[in-house]
């Protein structure tokens, strides 16, 4: 059982469903409210290697456990914008000091998200996870976030993620399966038809946060279009290096 003063649990630990590898889970703000502004309040769950610290696991490319093929590995130019040696460093500390409960039983995960908004992947893809933690995080929640770059491989997330596109080829043939998209563009380039600009962004004046905005729970959102958001913060510059040619042709 999960007390007010417990404000983490872990919820998987085992092999990875990319690689194998060994992971784990964390959720966080269980008893305490989020301080992200754009975020909003909501449960955080981390995705971690847990035999590696997440800056080793990064500067060695063993985070390809937890984050797969993403172009956005520090491995692959940077353009991540997770501080890992803030919160997922912390939090793996935190989990092998052992100050995490764990709650592997899918009703007691359950009531983790009860009436509360869920962030699937705060760091790391929900990919690497089994289906059935998020299904179970997710069942009881008022809404959740969740995005992947494994959307290729991972059509069982659909309806709980977006597919994360970094170009209008990978929007384009995301949709064509059947995914609702987060793209990530550009300054100078266009929003599409059936895109909206994210409205907890700052290019949309922040109108809202993302618990309250509701839309970025993959198929099963009642939103049809899809949002686009430009690339910002001190990883924008980083993002526009790693777009080759070949990644941003239409």
């Amino acid at each position: 059982m999960i007390t007010p003063k417990i404000n983490g649990a872990i919820v998987y630990r085992g092999p990875s469903m990319l690689d194998g590898a060994p992971i784990i889970v964390i959720v966080t703000g269980i008893a305490k409210s989020s301080r992200n502004a754009k975020t909003g309040d909501m449960i955080q769950s981390w995705i971690l290697r847990d035999d590696v610290n997440p800056l080793e696991a990064a500067k060695t490319g063993q985070d390809e456990t937890i984050c797969g093929d993403c172009v956005h590995r520090p491995i692959n130019g940077g353009s991540c914008y997770v501080k890992l040696f803030q919160a997922p460093l912390n939090i793996w500390r935190s989990a092998h000091r052992g100050i995490y409960p764990t709650v592997i039983d899918l009703n007691a995960i359950a009531a983790l998200g009860q009436d509360r908004v869920v962030r699937l992947g705060s760091y790391g893809d929900p990919a690497a996870v089994p289906v059935a933690v998020w299904e179970a995080l997710t069942a009881r929640a008022s809404a959740w976030t969740g995005y992947t770059h494994q959307w290729r491989e991972a059509p069982h997330l659909m309806a709980l993620c977006m597919a994360s596109a970094d170009n209008v080829a990978e929007q384009v043939m995301a949709q064509a399966m059947g995914w609702r998209t987060f793209r990530v563009r550009t300054a100078s380039e266009p929003v599409l038809d059936k895109e909206f600009i994210c409205p907890a962004s700052k290019e949309a004046g922040n109108k809202t946060d993302c618990a309250s905005c509701k839309a970025c729970m993959g198929t099963s959102a009642k939103a049809k279009a899809s949002p686009v958001i430009i690339a910002h913060g001190a990883t924008a510059r980083r993002f526009e290096l790693t777009r080759s040619p070949s990644k941003t042709a239409a």
